[in-house]
């Protein structure tokens, strides 16, 4: 019999090919990726799921064109401004990334919606946003350095547990389940802490992606053994 699934991490893929499929802009496909996530993570309590983590936006997605990325900022501040929708619904919000690459406005709403849920108990979503997992990687290798450095930590006493609390999703338990829609890989995903997770990859793209496949997903990892590596 499997553990418990009490976090499931969700890389979104597939917004700009349901548009095209869809004759419509690329905007709009991810217009529709976004009321998704909302209608998705209203579901996920029902299932027993504590924390859900989504891959928003890639360190290289800022690669994209000017409009597009513009579009997905604005969505950003859409999300991040939805306190009556998150409040409603006891959804605590963690932000995860290189977040000193947003926009000051943007990153302020993060923060501040942080803030805001930061009692709320239903439950956590953590929202990928300019992020990389070699770059958190990197970044929790650099923070370790400054603190040995500054004695706040030995070398001796640098283990798996004390590394992962130097990483953007510390106080979170690892993912237990890791969902793709529309492509069969990571793509650099909490390359570290999907270590043991089981790997779920869907045949479709996520503004399709529907409580039937949640259900399927939550019933295949019931049915899963989990060794551990063992």
């Amino acid at each position: 019999m499997s553990d418990a699934l009490k976090h499931i991490a969700f890389v979104l893929d597939g917004n700009r090919r349901w548009a095209r499929k869809q004759n419509f802009s690329t905007l709009l496909g991810h217009r529709n990726g976004y009321e998704r996530v909302k209608m998705i993570t209203s579901l996920l309590p029902k299932y027993g799921i504590e924390y859900a983590t989504y891959y928003l936006f890639s360190m290289e997605n800022w690669k994209r064109t000017a409009e597009e990325v513009s579009y997905l900022l604005e969505l950003f501040r859409n999300f991040f401004s939805a306190s009556d929708y998150v409040m409603r619904h006891g959804i605590r919000i963690k932000a995860i990334g290189n977040l000193e690459k947003l926009p000051p406005d943007v990153l302020e709403k993060v923060r501040h919606l942080e803030d805001l849920t930061s009692s709320n108990t239903s439950l956590t979503v953590a929202v990928a946003i300019s992020y990389g997992g070699r770059d958190e990687i990197i970044r929790a290798v650099q923070k370790i350095i400054r603190d040995v450095m500054e004695n706040k930590i030995s070398v001796p006493e640098l283990n798996e547990k004390v590394f992962a609390s130097y990483l953007d999703t510390a106080g979170m338990p690892y993912p237990d389940a890791f969902v793709r829609t529309g492509e069969k890989r990571l793509s650099n995903f909490l390359i570290w802490q999907v270590a043991y997770a089981e790997i779920f990859f869907v045949d479709k793209l996520w503004p399709d992606f529907d409580e039937n496949d949640l259900k399927k997903v939550v019933l295949e990892f019931s049915q899963r053994e989990r060794r551990y590596g063992k």
